[in-house]
């Protein structure tokens, strides 16, 4: 009796299923993709053109959107202005204005120009009758960063150089002097401004931004003060601000600058641009979620389709791995395997060709490539949970076949 029962465990224990480890599970999935390499390559492709769409769909429009914001930006969607208000007698800025406009904790830049009431001439030669029109204006160093201003020729004041009789010029005055450019390794040319000679260092580009700019000659804020008698009251403020806080900036610049009498401090309106661009943004916004789920909800049907049909063709397989002892678990885990990493390798392909079409068309556009981070993480993980999916019911029917059934069916 003893002998008998001792078989019958040794029996039992012969006949419990061999555990799969992961790496024998991932193997058995790879097998159907190796011997069925075609079958494999056709599978992933719709996966691939289902996440390339998703990534072409989302990164073209982010590129152009990007485009679109960096353009709309140039128009002065950060800065704002500050005058004082015209009246008599005329109310001046406080020196201090500028400094204290740079301390509102939003403000990026703050520069000011003020009007030396000066003339300027070619030559000592010219008198009242040759007036050319144009200003001169004591300036701070940051302007060109506060105004978004290029310096066409030569280079533009400096600490190193405002203490001195310098200017630089405004595309316009710069024509109207007959000074077209600044010629390196020759001597500088030099103007006449309320008796004094001054060196002109640069010429500016136009400044769309700042017409007046174009029209004035620019002089350093302390050769102002010693050389034209300025009384270090600015004109103008200008400023930049970052654009969420813009409207904020504004409402506290008046009583910021001049505390005393903040009614008599005009300050411009935000750029139309900066309403255009947040339309602009809110619209793409919109347009990237109805265009992921479009290539989402195309590649979800193409990936389950054909993960259905790659498990069923296969039966026969099933029911000969069962009658060599494999398990039902064993069944499920290697046709689910087969799935994922199927799956997984179209997302990454689809990665890869979407990345590489939106960067090339983005740069034949000259537009700066935006690759967006949510829809590379959100194709291939999308691609293998759609793969995970599609793969479930279809091994879990296959599984449940006896072995005579599933080598019966044809």
């Amino acid at each position: 009796m003893t002998t008998t029962s001792t078989r019958s465990a040794a029996r039992g224990a012969d006949s419990r299923p061999v555990r799969l480890a992961p790496l024998d599970v991932l193997g058995l999935g790879l097998l159907g993709i190796r011997t069925r390499k075609v079958r494999a390559a056709l599978s992933a492709l719709g996966i691939s053109i289902g996440i390339a769409t998703l990534i072409v769909v989302t990164g073209i429009p982010a590129s152009s959107q990007k485009a679109l914001m960096r353009e709309l930006s140039a128009l002065g969607t950060d800065m704002l202005q500050a005058v004082p208000a015209r009246q008599e007698p005329p109310v001046l800025l406080p020196p201090e204005s500028v400094d204290m406009a740079r301390r509102i904790g939003p403000v990026t830049v703050a520069s000011a120009v003020a009007n030396t009431h000066t003339e300027v001439f070619r030559n000592d030669r010219l008198g009242a009758a040759d007036y050319t029109g144009l200003t001169v204006l004591a300036t701070r160093l940051d302007l060109r960063q506060a105004i978004n201003a290029r310096v066409a020729s030569g280079r533009f004041l400096t600490a190193g150089t405002e203490r001195f009789p310098t200017a630089v010029l405004g595309s316009v005055a710069a024509s109207r002097l007959g000074i077209p450019k600044i010629i390196a390794g020759q001597p500088a040319p030099q103007i006449y401004i309320d008796r004094h000679w001054f060196t002109v260092i640069g010429i500016l580009e136009k400044t769309p931004l700042s017409p007046d700019i174009d029209r004035s000659v620019l002089v350093g804020w302390d050769a102002a003060r010693s050389e034209l008698e300025f009384d270090g009251h600015p004109t103008v403020i200008y400023l930049k601000a970052r654009e969420s806080e813009i409207e904020a900036v504004r409402d506290v610049l008046p009583a910021t600058i001049n505390p005393e009498l903040p009614g008599v401090v005009q300050v411009s309106r935000p750029s139309d641009a900066l309403a255009a661009k947040r339309a602009t943004e809110n619209t793409f916004s919109a347009l990237f979620l109805g265009l992921a789920g479009v290539a989402l909800l195309v590649g979800g049907i193409g990936v389950a389709n054909t993960m259905v049909v790659s498990v069923l063709e296969r039966r026969r397989e099933i029911g000969l791995r069962r009658a060599l002892g494999a398990n039902r678990g064993q069944i499920r885990a290697q046709f689910l395997t087969e799935s994922v990493v199927l799956s997984a390798l179209g997302g990454l392909a689809g990665t890869v060709l979407g990345t590489l079409a939106t960067a090339a068309y983005a740069l034949h556009q000259h537009w700066p490539p935006v690759i967006p981070l949510s829809s590379v993480t959100a194709g291939f993980g999308g691609a293998v949970l759609i793969g995970m999916l599609a793969g479930v019911y279809p091994s879990v029917r296959a599984a449940r076949l006896t072995p005579t059934e599933a080598l019966a069916t044809t």
